[in-house]
């Protein structure tokens, strides 16, 4: 099994990067390719600019990334209850080429924040619209007060019970 893994951030320190590796690790690191969205930038999107310009390539590298994957990790960070801006660039751009996205892919959820919210309101706009990009979430997972419960030195997650719902989240993809 191949799973693609990334955060929603474009963030060089970002915390759902942190959290992506982490999740990585639990899986094997084997069986996950971690992607950064950095490697996808382009133009805001705009219908004038794709009436001109296409699509641009990276859109299409992106959407070859997930074909070829089982099943997706995302790790969503939060920019005022929403997704962030380069993430959803991103997505958009994608979805003029495909608007199956997600390709029905099986996918597990995550999402934090340094409050205690945990990035809850994205994390729920996620998973619900899901569906209407092919997705198929098994589980999603908000990780609250990031810095109060991971140990960034050893990059994982301290507390024992956000541990164990985090292995119970991607066990769902083991099991595709």
């Amino acid at each position: 099994m191949k799973i693609l893994a990334f955060a929603a951030s474009n963030s060089r320190t970002s915390i759902n990067k942190q959290l992506i590796a982490y999740a990585a690790s639990l899986l094997g690191t084997d069986m996950v390719e971690i992607v950064d969205i950095n490697d996808y930038e382009m133009p805001i999107y705009s219908s004038d600019l794709e009436q001109a310009h296409g699509i641009p390539e990276a859109a299409s590298r992106f959407l070859n990334k997930i074909e070829a994957a089982d099943a997706l990790l995302i790790s969503f960070a939060e920019h005022n209850g929403n997704y962030t801006a380069a993430y959803k660039n991103l997505f958009d751009w994608a979805s003029r080429e495909n608007q199956k996205v997600y390709q029905g892919k099986p996918i597990v959820m995550l999402s934090t924040s340094p409050g205690p919210g945990g990035a809850k309101s994205v994390l729920s706009l996620a998973t619900g619209s899901a569906h209407y990009f092919d997705g198929e979430v098994k589980a999603s997972l908000s990780v609250p007060s990031f810095y109060d419960n991971f140990d960034q030195g050893k990059g994982e997650l301290k507390d024992p019970e956000l541990k164990a719902q985090l292995k119970a989240a991607l066990a769902k993809l083991e099991t595709n």
